[in-house]
C-alpha cells in the first residue's frame, strides 16, 4: 500500500444506537445475581417487552444507583427488543448475569453491539470463573450492529456474563442476541509491516520503548507482543532496499527474535497497488509465457535462499493488493485466465520450496464485500491455487467496520479459507515532522468515533483486531499493522528513485515523534 494522497433527546439518542468497544478493569458485582442458572437466559432480551430496567435473568448494578440507566427497548438486533445504556447524565452501569453448574472448560460469549462512543469505558466481560476474566471493548459504529466475542477458560464451574458501561452524559450502548457456549476465540497472528526498517536504521533512524529507552525496534515490537513480521520484495529497485539480500538480511532478524515471516511479492521494481502493477524493468517485454517463467523463478530464488539459510518463510503473498491484477498488462483482470496463470506460478514455486509455506492472495478495500467476492469467485472458477485470503482495511478509506466484517465473514464461510487483515493503520496526530505532507492529515478524514491521538490509534488497532477474532469458525488469523516503523527519516521517502522524497506516514507509524513506541502497540498482547 502506498498511496499520495445530548442536545439530542432521549428518544433520537436510542434511535441513532450503534458499536463502540472501550477497556478498563471490571466493575465489582455488588448483588446477588437474579437468578442461577446453567445456561444463559433472555440473551436477546425478548422475554419483558421495553422499558424493563432489570431483564428476566439478568440483574443491574450501579453504586451510584443509576440502575436506571440499563433498560430494553424496541429496536434489536434479530428480534424485537435490545438492552440499552444510556443516561442524560454521567453514568456508571453493569448489566449481569451469573452461570453455575458449568461443565469447566473453554466458552465464549457472542454479542450483537451498537455505541455511539464517547464512553470511559464500555465493554462485555467474562469474570469470576476461576481464571484471568476476559472482556472485549465495543468499538464505535453509530448505525450498524457489530459482532464481538470474548473467550475464557471456566475452571470453577461458574461464571458471569457482564454489560459494562463507565459513560458520559449522553453516551449510549445497544446489546443483544448474546450467546456463550463451548469454545475459545483468539488471534495466531499479531504482525506489522516492517519493510521499511532496514531503510531507517541506515539512514540514522531511532526507536526507543514507551519509556524511552533506545533498543532494537524489533525487540521492542516483540516485547509487545508482535509476533509475525511482514517484508515487500522488490525485484530490482532503485535504491537497492526491499531486494532479495535486504530480505534475507532482515529474516534472519525476524526469525532470531522468534517472529513467523511473511514475504509480500510485488512482481515489481516499486510500489504495487490496486492502481499500479508496473512489470520489473528486467521483464519488460517479455511474452505472457515468460512472465509465467519469470513469476516462477524469482518467487523460488527467494524463498530458496530464505529456506537455504535457516529463515523458511511461513507465508507468502503471490502479488500485493491485485484488485486489478498484477503485471500489467498482460496480467491484468481484463484477462483472468492469464492471471490465474501467473498466480499459480507462484502458489507452484512457493509449494516447490516449502510445501507448508501458506499461500495468501491480497486485495484492498475490505469494506467491499462485493468487489472481494466478484474477485475470489473469478479466481474459483480459473483454477487459482491459494491457501489464505488477505484484505487491507483502512477506515478512512474503505467503510466501517461492520462493512468490514460483512467482507471477512462472508469469503472466510464462502471460499472455506482463513482470512486476515493484511494491512491497517491509524494516524496518532495529523501533523508532519518533516516537510513532506501526511496522506491523512485532516480531521475530516477520520473515522467517527476515533480521534487521531494515540489512545484513538490504540482504539482502532483494537476494534479491527476484534472483527477479525470474531470470524466464525475460527477462520479469522489476525492483523498485520502496515508500516509499524516508517518514522520521519532523512533519506527514507516514499519514492526509491528520489533520496529527497518525503515520508506521508511518519503519523501512523507505531513510533511516535520522539522515536517512542506508541500505546497502540500494546495491542500485539492481544489475546
Amino acid at each position: 500500500m502506498f498511496r499520495l494522497r445530548p442536545t439530542f433527546t432521549r428518544a433520537l439518542a436510542r434511535a441513532l444506537a450503534l458499536p463502540v468497544v472501550a477497556a478498563i478493569g471490571l466493575a465489582l458485582i455488588q448483588a446477588p445475581p437474579a437468578a442461577a442458572a446453567s445456561t444463559l437466559t433472555n440473551g436477546g432480551f425478548e422475554s419483558d417487552g421495553a422499558g424493563t430496567a432489570t431483564p428476566t435473568g439478568w440483574s443491574t448494578y450501579s453504586a451510584a444507583g443509576q440502575n436506571s440507566a440499563s433498560y430494553t427497548e424496541a429496536g434489536g438486533h434479530a428480534g424485537s427488543y435490545r438492552l440499552t445504556h444510556y443516561s442524560s447524565s454521567a453514568y456508571k452501569v453493569e448489566t449481569y448475569q451469573y452461570l453455575s453448574g458449568l461443565t469447566n472448560g473453554n466458552y465464549t460469549l457472542t454479542a450483537w453491539v451498537r455505541s455511539g462512543g464517547g464512553q470511559n469505558s464500555a465493554y462485555i466481560a467474562l469474570k469470576n470463573c476461576g481464571s484471568t476474566d476476559q472482556r472485549t471493548d465495543l468499538p464505535v459504529s453509530s448505525s450498524s450492529w457489530v459482532r464481538i466475542v470474548t473467550s475464557i477458560a471456566v475452571t470453577n464451574n461458574q461464571c458471569t456474563i457482564s454489560i459494562n458501561s463507565d459513560a458520559n452524559a449522553g453516551n449510549w450502548i445497544n446489546v443483544d442476541d448474546l450467546t456463550f457456549a463451548s469454545g475459545s476465540t483468539g488471534l495466531s497472528i499479531k504482525g506489522a509491516d516492517i519493510s521499511s526498517l532496514a531503510k531507517s536504521e541506515a539512514k540514522g533512524g531511532v526507536y526507543k520503548t514507551t519509556s524511552g529507552t533506545t533498543g532494537d525496534a524489533l525487540a521492542i515490537l516483540k516485547s509487545a507482543g508482535m509476533n509475525y513480521a511482514r517484508l515487500k520484495v522488490w525485484v530490482n529497485p532503485a535504491d537497492g532496499y526491499n531486494n532479495k539480500a535486504r530480505v534475507l538480511a532482515m529474516a534472519t532478524r525476524i526469525k532470531a527474535q522468534g517472529m513467523k515471516l511473511l514475504v509480500d511479492f510485488h512482481y515489481s521494481d516499486t510500489w504495487a497497488d490496486p492502481g499500479a502493477q508496473a512489470k520489473p524493468a528486467a521483464w519488460s517485454g517479455h511474452t505472457y509465457s515468460q512472465l509465467k517463467t519469470d513469476v516462477y523463478n524469482h518467487t523460488y530464488d527467494v524463498l530458496n535462499a530464505l529456506k537455504a539459510q535457516g529463515t523458511t518463510a511461513d507465508m507468502v503473498q503471490i502479488g500485493n493488493e491485485i484488485n486489478a491484477g498484477m503485471l500489467f498488462s498482460e496480467g491484468s483482470t481484463s484477462n483472468w485466465s492469464q492471471l490465474a496463470g501467473l498466480l499459480n506460478s507462484g502458489y507452484s514455486a512457493t509449494k516447490a520450496v516449502s510445501s507448508s509455506t501458506l499461500v495468501a492472495l491480497h486485495l484492498a478495500n475490505a469494506g467491499d464485500d462485493s468487489a472481494v467476492r466478484t474477485w475470489f469467485d473469478n479466481a474459483a472458477s480459473n483454477g487459482v491455487n491459494y491457501d489464505v485470503i488477505g484484505l487491507s482495511y483502512y477506515g478512512y478509506w474503505h467503510g466501517s467496520l461492520a462493512s468490514a466484517q460483512t467482507t471477512l465473514d462472508d469469503v472466510a464461510s464462502r471460499y472455506s479459507k482463513p482470512v486476515f487483515i493484511a494491512e491497517t493503520a491509524y494516524p496518532f496526530r495529523l501533523d508532519s515532522e518533516d516537510s513532506f505532507t501526511n496522506i491523512i492529515d485532516t480531521s475530516a478524514e477520520l473515522v467517527t468515533g476515533y480521534p487521531a491521538t494515540q489512545a484513538g490509534q490504540a482504539a482502532w488497532f483494537r476494534d479491527v483486531m476484534n472483527i477479525v477474532e470474531a470470524v466464525p469458525n475460527g477462520r479469522g488469523l489476525g492483523v498485520f499493522y502496515w508500516e509499524a516503523t516508517w518514522s520521519a527519516v532523512t533519506g527514507n521517502g516514499w519514492d526509491p528513485t528520489d533520496a529527497t522524497s518525503g515520508n506521508g506516514w511518519e503519523n501512523q507509524a507505531l513510533f511516535d515523534y520522539s522515536d517512542k513506541a506508541t500505546s497502540a502497540m500494546s495491542w500485539f498482547s492481544h489475546r
